[in-house]
């Protein structure tokens, strides 16, 4: 059975008050041809299809195109789990109708075990979907003591053991923070201090997990423990992930062979540092220019219109930085000298920023004249 895994599409997601619809569509649409090429079985999205429990329309429109290219036109089953940017209440609306269409949602956590039966030329694969549940969650669905995300994923895993048995082909999707896994600045915590952390421990017998959540893709405690990470860059920590899906060939045995697909965004995201005049410079020549930037100038001195100025060449320009400016005490020293200067002189620097050329006398008298207006009409 060939499984595609993704999970962490985040649709509807905005970056820096920037819509990310556009290249999420872009990149939906690339994962739509893969499924379509690599004659994939089914395609499972572990948890946070939308950026937050309630998408906008735009969100929910894009997956419904998408869903439908899938399930209806290819005839390809999908199997989703809700995370915990999802509303899983409003995620799992029609779930059982959609199911005879070949979409399968879990969203609220349930307290029995009901898993998607798909079938190959060597019988039943199980499919079990965990969603993000938190120990309140598993403390009052199950009436069990648990304190921690580790004790409540150790009860839910154990419910799935019971049900499925130890003959029978199993997969599960689980939104979670695995212990050891390597986070990003996008990823919402799940807790703090620590008590959001599960082991790996508790996936080691099923024959695939593929979870969701961290936004880089890998794996952790074995090689069929992973996370296929986010479809997109969702933070500028993420410059250096190299997004993919995750095509997995499981046999009859139960045995995995994995297999990494990148994926191409429409628009990268890149750290950019220099000096202004050089990165102006690079930006007229670069080909990748309306890649999401953030931008951080190593100039010392002040300098008018700076995203104006970057914007010019590089449009997407998001945040920008100036580490130069504050980086020592004489440069801080500096700035409070600045601003001790008086009104003629600072415009002064003013006007060579804008014209590249200083005040002439006669200028400076007519600035002269204009000051001491406003202070006499001030009295």
């Amino acid at each position: 059975m060939r499984i595609l895994h993704t999970s962490d599409w985040h649709i509807g997601r905005q970056f820096h008050n920037v819509s990310l619809l556009e290249d999420q569509h872009h990149v939906l649409n690339q994962i739509i041809d893969l499924i379509s090429e690599r004659q994939v079985d089914v395609v499972l999205v572990a948890g946070d299809i939308y950026d937050r429990s309630v998408p906008p329309a735009n969100a929910v429109e894009l997956l419904d195109e998408v869903i439908n290219c899938i399930c209806k036109e290819l005839k390809v089953p999908v199997i989703m789990i809700a995370g915990n940017h999802d509303g899983p209440e409003r995620l799992g609306f029609g779930a059982g109708q959609m199911a005879s269409a070949g979409l399968h949602i879990v969203g609220p956590l349930l307290n029995q075990q009901t898993p998607i039966i798909l079938s190959d030329d060597a019988g039943d694969v199980a499919f079990y979907g965990i969603p993000y549940a938190d120990p309140v969650m598993v403390r009052d669905v199950f009436a069990v003591e648990a304190s921690t995300h580790d004790e409540a994923m150790a009860h839910l895993v154990a419910q799935v053991h019971e049900h499925n048995g130890s003959e029978r082909r199993s997969v599960v999707l689980s939104h979670c923070f695995l212990d050891g896994g390597e986070e990003s600045e996008s990823e919402r915590p799940l807790s703090i201090g620590g008590a959001d952390r599960v082991s790996p421990k508790h996936f080691m017998d099923f024959n695939y997990v593929a979870l969701g959540h961290l936004h880089g893709r890998q794996f952790k405690g074995a090689q069929h423990i992973r996370y296929s990470g986010s479809i997109l860059k969702y933070s500028f920590s993420e410059e250096n992930h190299h997004k993919s899906v995750t095509l997995v060939d499981l046999d009859a045995e139960g045995q995995c062979n994995i297999e990494q697909i990148e994926l191409k965004a429409l628009r990268d995201m890149r750290v950019l540092e220099g000096a202004l005049d050089e990165l102006l410079e690079q930006g007229r020549n670069d080909p990748n220019n309306e890649d999401y930037l953030l931008v951080r100038l190593t100039d010392t001195h002040a300098i008018l219109d700076i995203m104006g100025k970057l914007r010019a060449v590089y449009p997407n320009v998001l945040h920008l930085e100036r580490p130069g400016l504050m980086s020592t005490g004489e440069q801080r020293v500096m700035l409070r000298e600045q601003l001790k200067k008086g009104e003629l002189e600072m415009f002064g620097d003013f006007f060579q920023q804008i014209s590249g050329d200083e005040l002439s006398e006669p200028q400076s008298d007519i600035i002269k004249d204009a000051l001491t207006a406003i202070h006499q009409g001030g009295k």
